[in-house]
């Protein structure tokens, strides 16, 4: 008895593990957004045919940029380790240049998403910074990174996200989604705590 509960233990705890190491260049993205971004708005200050703005101020060219770039040369230090250790237990992002097409997705689609739930929250009259319905805030980019994985690299997605792995991303992301914009909020990086 105690030997079952103590495995289910360490396995839960494995596949938690290794779900915030498959979508930790995605996580790392929107953080780094905020601390590098500011400048020239994605969508140029116009407005959408609702009269509202595309996107708004808060999403910029150099945030999608630093963010996609920071979430790659994570996922690039990840991969380079996880190959390095070469133990089952550490999933890596693939070998040769396929690894690269799995954190650009990540990457980049964890921004992506983002973008999208901004044009929703706009379309919805939710202004910059309030909260959003359903999980949106906290759920966007991995949404948007499990898109892109789903195009572009379907059987990685599907060799390394079980359903277990899948289930702790959408708990695991709420509570840190929450803890590091509290963080961003008292360094002054981000208006709201959430």
């Amino acid at each position: 008895m105690t030997l079952s509960v103590e495995f289910s233990a360490i396995g839960v705890g494995i596949v938690l593990l290794q779900a915030f190491w498959l979508m930790f260049p995605a996580y790392v993205t929107g953080s780094i957004a905020v601390l590098v971004g500011g400048g020239k708005p994605i969508d140029f200050g116009k407005k959408h045919r609702d009269g509202r703005r595309i996107l708004g101020d808060g999403k910029t060219w150099a945030g999608l940029a630093g963010g996609t770039i920071a979430g790659i040369i994570v996922g690039s230090i990840q991969n380079i380790a996880a190959l390095s250790i070469n133990d089952k237990l550490v999933l890596s992002f693939g070998e040769t240049w396929y690894f690269f097409v799995v954190v650009f997705c990540l990457s980049f689609g964890a921004m992506f998403g983002d973008l999208v739930k901004s044009f929703i929250k706009r379309r919805m009259n939710i202004k910059r910074g309030k909260k959003s319905p359903f999980l949106m805030d906290q759920l966007d980019f991995v949404v948007g990174a499990w898109f892109f994985l789903l195009l572009f690299a379907t059987t990685w997605f599907f060799t390394n996200f079980t359903f277990w792995h899948i289930l702790a991303v959408l708990i695991l992301t709420p509570l840190l989604h929450r803890f590091t914009n509290v963080i961003g909020y008292k360094l002054g990086k981000k208006e709201v705590p959430w």
